[in-house]
């Protein structure tokens, strides 16, 4: 099976940017799967994505695939702007139920072959129909918890501090990291110990360091799809502190020293307080191991699998009802 994986994120210039979508790749390629990429940067010039169409058409034109596989609203825009493949659209964000783009996601949907939302809430809230729910899966080699001493003598981190960590954009307004500033001063004037780490734009094998180090991870966006960081905590037995976003809920559900919270800062200083007090690591990595990388990948190829077969009855099934219509001509 050849795919060409369509994306307006991927970690080319900015080491952290859509890493997701590149383990996924790496992940699809170790399951057999040939893959090329092609990465739309529409952050750096919206002009790109005028310029992905005959970029798109150019590698049709020179080389042979099985069917396109897009990301995000935008790139499956591109991806359908032709009938030579299939197309297959993932979903990742919350834009699928807020901002402008809610409405050219619910446009795009009908009018690719599969739809993929990362979470069921992303369904329900964004009303759309006939789509798969596949969140994106986590490398278990490299998110592992560490000792925590390690990982912060490692990262230059103090010992004696109870670290709250922000791994995020805390730049996007979404992200609400006002909330977290706010929250982590309120627990400070109780407790002085306690410290803020922010890990933005880190390359990808950083972070679980990072994750291993903190004694908790606080969430607080306005909405997510299936966030990363959460499942990446969860995989290196962090306690996560979370508003009950995107498939959150599920994923830290019945996890001792996990907390879901809302976006009132006091409730946030409370919940990460009772995290902090509770010291020990979580069993966060037993909990998810139905979202590793490889399993998620297998799933990933059983849709493209099935709707190749579809393909190929329709085709058979047109050969069939054409040759009986020149056989019905002859006679």
């Amino acid at each position: 099976m050849r795919v060409l994986v369509l994306t307006n994120m991927y970690p080319s210039e900015k080491p952290s940017f859509g890493t997701f979508v590149q383990e996924q790749v790496e992940s699809l390629r170790e399951q057999g799967v040939e893959v090329d990429v092609l990465f739309v940067n529409g952050v750096k010039s919206k002009l790109n994505y005028l310029w992905g169409f005959p970029r798109m058409w150019a590698r049709l034109l020179t080389r042979r695939y099985d069917l396109i596989h897009a990301h995000y609203v935008f790139s499956g825009i591109i991806a359908r702007a032709q009938i030579l493949c299939p197309v297959v659209l993932t979903h990742h964000g919350s834009q699928v139920f807020q901002t402008y783009q809610r409405h050219l996601c619910r446009w795009i949907t009908p009018l690719v072959d599969r739809a993929i939302v990362v979470s069921e809430e992303m369904q329900e809230r964004g009303r759309l129909k006939n789509v798969e729910v596949i969140p994106c899966g986590i490398n278990f080699d490299l998110f592992k918890p560490i000792p925590q001493d390690q990982a912060r003598e490692e990262l230059g981190l103090p010992m004696d501090k109870k670290l709250v960590l922000f791994a995020g954009e805390y730049f996007r307004s979404i992200k609400r990291f006002d909330i977290v500033e706010e929250s982590v001063g309120l627990l400070q004037e109780k407790d002085p110990d306690v410290e803020l780490v922010l890990v933005s734009k880190k390359p990808l094998h950083e972070v679980p360091k990072y994750m291993s180090a903190c004694d908790v991870l606080v969430l607080v966006s306005d909405g997510e799809g299936s966030p990363q960081v959460v499942k990446e905590s969860m995989a290196c037995n962090l306690p996560v502190v979370s508003v009950p976003a995107g498939d959150v809920p599920e994923v830290i559900g019945g996890t001792d020293g996990c907390y879901i919270c809302s976006q009132e800062p006091q409730d946030v200083a409370d919940k990460l307080e009772l995290a902090l007090k509770r010291v020990k690591r979580t069993d966060g990595r037993e909990k998810i191991s139905h979202y590793e990388i490889g399993h998620i990948s297998r799933r990933i190829i059983a849709l493209w699998e099935d709707l190749l077969e579809e393909k190929r009855g329709r085709g058979l099934a047109r050969l069939y009802f054409w040759q009986r219509g020149l056989g019905s001509d002859h006679a």
